[in-house]
């Protein structure tokens, strides 16, 4: 390409990120910068208002601690050094849930979205389960995410539930769509 620009995402795990300073020090303001822009445009990332970079930093926190006590993954795309997308999964708590966990945010920056990064996240981080010994990894989904809908199901998430209008986001109601991916069915 001409501009130099890369067209495929470099996809870093948490120690992977950790291995590169300057990546590491700028990931939260980036983070931030990315889950901020999208929800004030209306995504659905479980936030009716922009999360604050305190807010960003605390959860991104919480994940860096799972992910080292291995009870999570965390993912970051970047193109050109440049952080486009993120996304992680985390561990049930409870001692009986142990081999499953919740893929619980998948967020890519606007402006390279329809470029395949969140598929290439997601699919490196339902290898990240795989390898981690989860059986069943499961997420919940905006009804009217028809992309993100789209997206799990081609990876083979298959809806298992969901809840009418449960969403309420001002005057609007959307439905819940609770979506699964059994491991155990998976080699």
């Amino acid at each position: 390409m001409a501009s130099g620009v890369s067209s495929e995402p470099a996809i870093l795990d948490a120690m992977g990120l950790a291995a590169d300073p300057e990546l590491e020090f700028r990931f939260t303001e980036s983070a931030h910068r990315i889950l901020a822009d999208l929800v004030s445009g209306g995504a659905a990332l479980g936030w009716v208002e922009p999360p604050s970079r305190d807010e960003v930093a605390e959860l991104l926190g919480h994940v860096v601690s799972a992910v080292q006590a291995g009870d999570a993954a965390l993912r970051a795309a970047y193109l050109d050094r440049r952080l486009v997308g993120l996304g992680y999964w985390l561990r049930y708590a409870r001692p009986t849930h142990r081999p499953h966990a919740d893929l619980e945010k998948i967020a890519v920056d606007a402006a390279v979205q329809g470029r395949g990064v969140g598929r290439v996240l997601t699919a490196a981080l339902v290898a990240d389960a795989r390898e981690a010994g989860i059986e069943v990894l499961t997420l919940d989904t905006r009804g009217d995410n028809g992309h993100a809908l789209h997206l799990y199901r081609s990876l083979g998430f298959t809806e298992y539930g969901r809840l009418p209008g449960f969403v309420a986001v001002g005057e609007h109601r959307y439905d819940k769509v609770f979506s699964m991916l059994d491991l155990r069915q998976q080699s």
